[in-house]
C-alpha cells in the first residue's frame, strides 16, 4: 500500500475587491435570493444563483421541511431548475452565500456533500469546469475553478458501468 496526496487549489479573498464585476453581481444576486428562503428551523437562509453560458441567470435558495431530510439547498435548487428551464446549456459558474438569523456568518459557505455531487454530475456531463464563488456576510470569499477541485475523488458513472 503507498499513501498518496491530493492537492486542490482555489482563491480566498478578504473582500470583494478582488472579484471581477460579474463574479460580486451574482454573489449579489445570490444574496438576494436568500431571502426567499423558507428555513425556519435553522434560521439560516442560503442563496446561490447559477449564472448559464447564454447569460441568464438562475437562482435558487434553500427550503427547509420539518420532515428532515425532506428540504433541498439552494445549490440544487437553481441547477436543478437550470436544468429543467435551460436543457442543454452550460452552467458557467455558481455564487453560493449564506446569513443567519441567530449570528453573523463571516465564513463563506461551502456546498454540501450532496450538493457537490449534484455540480460535479453537471460538470462532468457539460465536460467544461464549473466556477464556485463562495461568500459570506464578512466580503470574505473563496473561488474554487472547477467543481472537480472540491470534490477531487467524486463518484463518476463509468463506475457503474460493467466491463465486457
Amino acid at each position: 500500500m503507498r499513501k498518496e496526496n491530493l492537492l486542490i487549489s482555489y482563491y480566498v479573498s478578504d473582500s470583494q475587491d478582488d472579484l471581477q464585476p460579474e463574479e460580486i453581481s451574482l454573489l449579489e444576486t445570490a444574496s438576494e435570493s436568500a431571502k426567499s428562503s423558507y428555513s425556519p428551523y435553522s434560521r439560516y437562509k442560503v442563496g446561490s444563483a447559477v449564472l448559464l453560458s447564454n447569460g441568464k441567470i438562475v437562482t435558487g435558495s434553500n427550503q427547509e421541511n420539518m420532515a428532515f431530510p425532506s428540504g433541498l439547498c439552494a445549490e440544487r435548487v437553481a441547477l436543478y431548475a437550470a436544468a429543467s428551464n435551460h436543457p442543454g446549456i452550460i452552467i458557467r459558474s455558481i455564487a453560493i452565500t449564506a446569513r443567519s438569523l441567530d449570528f453573523p456568518v463571516i465564513e463563506p459557505v461551502t456546498p454540501c456533500g450532496s450538493c457537490r455531487q449534484a455540480m460535479i454530475e453537471y460538470e462532468n456531463n457539460q465536460d467544461k469546469p464549473i466556477k464556485l464563488i463562495l461568500g459570506c456576510e464578512s466580503g470574505k470569499t473563496i473561488l474554487v475553478m472547477s467543481v472537480g477541485d472540491l470534490l477531487p475523488l467524486s463518484f463518476k458513472e463509468e463506475k457503474l458501468k460493467k466491463k465486457l
